[in-house]
């Protein structure tokens, strides 16, 4: 007689509970729970009490919200194309056959695994007005240097570059997508006379697009949420809350003022931002991006 097959769903569930207690705990419940208390007055050391929409009718008469909102758009609108433009810039230069490629990568690729905070407090000396490497390159060639961290204009730029420093996570993966490109694409267009540039228009870029779009749309989902190096750097958002950005301010809400309630509004606002403009860029990719065999 031949025997059942036991049921295994049992040993399933159990090789899967550590994965499904860690979601409920750290992701789901949160998540439940964020979304309560944005429509609470909680100040974490007394009950919430219930107060409807007042917290995100607030927010929309809040000048600082609008403030680092703006802060926010500028910094997204300036790191992501610039970032994105460098790292495909370094990801083609290191696909490219030269001697110490190896070292090279490596070189490119450290910045990104520096902690932030060890990042923010190294780009304060590097931008310091008296002694900083910036400044003192810019004065050997004779230009004269802006005040990096002191002055509005700048202090949000002084940001931007720091962004385009750390490019290397990108970088690696733009690498991967090119080693990916079919050859026989190059080898075509040589036949028919294409010099790099044309290549690069007309055969990298759209072989690429799948990976341009994922990197976008990382990139800007972290721009953001960008907090410890401007934490770091520009205390309060100074000079004249010129970098108070938004997971700054939600950060200040929570943990400065007690203001548990507030912030958790604040969160979803920015999760529907993030979607929103997640949704719009597939959205717009679909007549831009190509797949192999699509």
């Amino acid at each position: 007689m031949k025997k059942k097959n036991p049921n295994n769903a049992g040993v399933a569930y159990l090789f899967a509970a550590p994965w499904i207690i860690g979601f409920v705990l750290f992701m789901a419940y949160p998540l439940i729970s964020s979304f309560y208390f944005s429509f609470t007055n909680y100040s974490v050391l007394k009950p919430a009490k219930w107060v409807g929409i007042s917290n995100y009718q607030e927010l929309f008469t809040d000048e600082i919200f609008f403030t680092c909102l703006a802060n926010t758009a500028f910094y997204v609108v300036g790191a992501v194309p610039l970032g994105t433009v460098m790292a495909i810039a370094l990801a083609l230069l290191l696909n490219s056959k030269v001697k110490g490629l190896a070292v090279y990568r490596t070189l490119f690729f450290l910045p990104s695994l520096v902690p932030m905070v060890a990042l923010g407090t190294l780009f304060l000396w590097v931008f310091n007005g008296d002694y900083g490497l910036m400044n003192a390159g810019l004065k050997t060639v004779g230009i004269t240097p802006p005040n990096w961290l002191g002055d509005p204009a700048w202090a949000k730029w002084t940001l931007i570059l720091i962004a385009m420093w750390g490019c290397g996570n990108a970088m690696i993966i733009y690498l991967a997508g090119l080693q990916d490109v079919p050859v026989s694409l190059y080898e075509a267009a040589d036949l028919d006379g294409a010099k790099a540039w044309a290549k690069t228009k007309n055969v990298t870029l759209p072989m690429l697009s799948p990976v341009i779009l994922f990197n976008v749309i990382m990139g800007m989902i972290g721009s953001i949420q960008v907090f410890a190096v401007p934490y770091v750097m520009f205390p309060g958002g100074a000079p004249a809350r010129s970098t108070y950005f938004f997971a700054a301010y939600l950060y200040d809400n929570a943990f400065q003022f007690q203001r548990m309630g507030y912030a958790s509004a604040m969160g979803w606002v920015m999760f529907v931002i993030t979607l929103t403009l997640t949704l719009v860029s597939m959205k717009l990719s679909e007549k831009h991006v190509h797949y192999e065999g699509g």
